[in-house]
């Protein structure tokens, strides 16, 4: 049982979400038109598929250098407000993985709670807003909790992403205050949002690294 997750380990990992992310860009479409404008899967699958075209001729020696090539995709690919959301998710992984060829759990908590960190600074969400950031907390908490506690790889990234799942799952509960959303109400209510869906299908694909 490996303790760390080589570059090589992610750059397939990504490849391997970008095929996810255009397998359920409908049901993504499906989650936003309930509340939004309903493009949020096409635009996802737009994204990634650029993505996936620059991993392809990529280099996989160095875990930074692939998920800032991610971000800087994401970011010059995606409109509005979630491609600046994922783009520094992105981003901000990979200044704290740069110049590693392998990452373990430490680091990983230290990479997903400055991703966090990043996403809340620029779009100002919290728990409980019915955004991506009530899948990326609890995520990031049992990270972190896992780190601390000394778990194994496969417990901490097992731990991840079931508190993902759960946070994912929570939205669909609670009344949008951000976004387009927002205007609904509480007709809101009863949707799990897009945001937190697609985080969701982000952050299993990190947990799938390894496992």
């Amino acid at each position: 049982m490996s303790s760390v997750i080589t570059a090589a380990q992610l750059h397939s990992t990504l490849l391997a979400l970008c095929d996810t992310i255009e397998q359920e860009k409908d049901y993504l479409s499906d989650l936003d038109g309930a509340t939004g404008d309903g493009d949020h899967g096409v635009n996802m699958a737009k994204c990634f598929r650029g993505v996936k075209a620059k991993l392809e001729t990529s280099e996989k020696s160095d875990v930074g250098a692939v998920l800032g090539l991610v971000g800087l995709e994401v970011m010059n690919s995606v409109g509005g407000a979630m491609g600046a959301l994922y783009g520094t998710m992105f981003i901000n992984l990979s200044t704290k993985s740069r110049g590693k060829g392998e990452v373990d759990l430490n680091d990983l908590a230290v990479m997903f709670t400055d991703a966090l960190a990043g996403i809340v600074s620029i779009g100002k969400a919290k728990v409980g807003d019915k955004t991506l950031v009530d899948t990326l907390t609890p995520a990031v908490a049992a990270l972190e909790r896992a780190a601390e506690q000394k778990f194994s790889l496969t417990k901490g990234l097992t731990d991840f992403e079931a508190a993902a799942h759960r946070g994912m799952e929570s939205t669909k509960d609670l009344r949008a205050k951000m976004g387009r959303a927002s205007r609904l109400g509480e007709r809101s209510i009863g949707h799990i949002d897009a945001g937190a869906a697609s985080c969701y299908l982000i952050l299993s694909a990190f947990a799938n690294a390894n496992r």
